[in-house]
């Protein structure tokens, strides 16, 4: 049976209810001693890393590439010669010879080929962040319901055992008090990504209809196609969804133990300062978050400054939790606390979690437990969502008028939610952009309902319909929500 042929039919079974079998390899690779055959999707630097880091599992095979640039399939191909090539992740996905796949594709693939391969009967392992929307990442957890596929995200910290020592520190032994309020950072420079005069040629290695997928067709004034789409709404989530969304997952695990789904309010502002470039997301962001009572404050950016007046506490890309009795100060693989007077009392220290987070998503397969994910579809889902919400907020219109005196006038650590804005409008206007000055305002206030999905609040209309994105046509993500009840397994 032809591919579009075979997904019609099994969408047309979820429909009506139906069970879909799926073939014998894939169902003996739950087996405990039965290797497990692995694709690649997306053969670009994280895919060739995410190669590296499985190949360390025991009875795990680098089975087959899959990418849409045949010189990338190519070039890793030389590592693993034995592994069969694809340009299309379809015909990967209908392969009896592949058990699960991993995904490293640009963000706008990560939901549509999630839910191909689950529907193919392969388990998956798809990057970070799951999702331009929160309802594009839900139809994920509905299909690994649905097809009782073992699906993780790719938020590698969740498997180093140092975030259940903070948990444990935070929480059972309540070491620094109460949990007053958290401060997350990305301070990362980049460069910028150029601008054409015409659109980009694409090479003729590309599949440029298959790279789209359901991304628009836009064209494209950058001077890379890889890896700098991280910077166009159309295929990217820009910094918040690239690095932003690791930390803020630490926060929802270690500080919120995965209890806060979605803030319920935000107050953002964002700008792309400083570049004349082809890039539309934010390079520097501020968001304050309501976090079921405990406010978060979010601060990105990815320009220089240390010529500015910007402060921050804790690490330039991690978190800080303030609390009664001291602060703790985490980040990829190290941890310390600080008491009251800023002497640190302990250290915690890491792996990172790479390795053992690709070894716990084969494990899951083998002995075919869902719950024995560290980051499973749900929980990425969520994270994602966080990231999602702020990048919505701060894509609306704003204004110079005080958004949220409340929101202000919070603490978070020696600077209120007011100073902190005060820096980056500095930091903006130090740098400016295409006119030399660009402003930067918070927008209104935004409350966000978890259970009903929707935002509230002035500009809620506007907000709620960036909630969901328009596919390309042949490349719609599938709603499920009628095939799968939210909450069965």
């Amino acid at each position: 049976m032809g591919i579009v042929n075979r997904r019609g039919f099994l969408q047309s079974a979820v429909a009506a209810g139906a069970t879909v079998s799926f073939s014998n390899r894939s169902l003996m690779a739950s087996s405990a001693n039965e290797q497990v055959n692995l694709g690649i999707v997306g053969c670009g630097w994280r895919g060739g890393q995410l190669a590296e880091y499985f190949e360390k599992t025991p009875g795990l095979k680098i089975a087959g590439l899959c990418d849409v640039d045949e010189q990338l399939s190519g070039e890793i191909g030389k590592k693993y010669p034995r592994a069969a090539k694809w340009t299309d992740m379809r015909r990967m996905f209908d392969s009896p010879d592949i058990d699960a796949v991993a995904i490293a594709t640009c963000n706008h693939w990560h939901c549509l080929a999630s839910i191909w391969a689950m529907e193919a009967g392969k388990h998956v392992y798809v990057e970070k962040p799951l999702g331009h929307t929160e309802w594009e990442g839900r139809q994920v957890v509905l299909a690994q319901q649905r097809y009782d596929r073992i699906c993780q995200v790719g938020t590698q910290q969740r498997s180093d055992p140092l975030q259940a020592e903070i948990k444990q520190y935070l929480y059972e032994d309540q070491a620094l008090g109460e949990i007053e309020s958290v401060r997350i950072n990305r301070f990362g420079v980049r460069e910028p990504i150029g601008r054409r005069d015409q659109p980009l040629v694409m090479p003729s290695s590309v599949d440029y209809d298959l790279w789209l997928g359901p991304a628009q067709d836009q064209p494209i004034y950058r001077d890379k196609l890889h890896y700098d789409w991280h910077w166009d709404w159309n295929t990217g989530s820009g910094e918040m969804g690239n690095w932003g969304v690791h930390i803020i997952d630490d926060v929802r695990n270690n500080v919120f133990r995965d209890s806060v789904t979605a803030p319920k309010s935000i107050v953002a502002a964002g700008t792309r300062a400083g570049w004349d470039d082809a890039g539309n997301t934010p390079n520097v962001h501020l968001a304050i978050l309501d976090a079921d009572g405990v406010p978060v404050v979010v601060t990105l950016s990815n320009l220089p400054i240390k010529d500015t007046k910007v402060q921050f506490s804790g690490p330039n890309s991690g978190y800080v939790v303030f609390c009664s009795e001291g602060q703790l100060h985490g980040q990829r693989g190290s941890a310390i606390a600080v008491d009251s007077t800023g002497k640190r009392i302990k250290k915690f220290q890491g792996n990172n979690g790479n390795v053992h987070h690709q070894r716990n998503f084969v494990e899951a397969i083998r002995e075919h437990k869902q719950e024995m994910l560290m980051a499973p579809a749900r929980v990425g889902n969520d994270s994602t969502t966080w990231c999602n919400l702020i990048n919505i907020a701060t894509r609306l219109p704003n204004s110079s008028s005080s958004a949220d005196d409340a929101a202000l006038d919070t603490q978070f650590g020696k600077f209120s939610g007011r100073e902190l804005l005060q820096q980056f409008e500095d930091l903006v206007a130090t740098t400016g952009g295409e006119s030399g000055e660009k402003q930067f305002h918070l927008g209104p206030r935004l409350s966000y309902d978890p259970v009903a999905r929707q935002f509230g609040g002035n500009l809620a209309t506007e907000a709620n319909s960036l909630l969901r994105r328009a596919d390309r046509e042949r490349f719609e993500v599938p709603d499920l929500s009628a095939a799968v009840q939210v909450g069965s397994r």
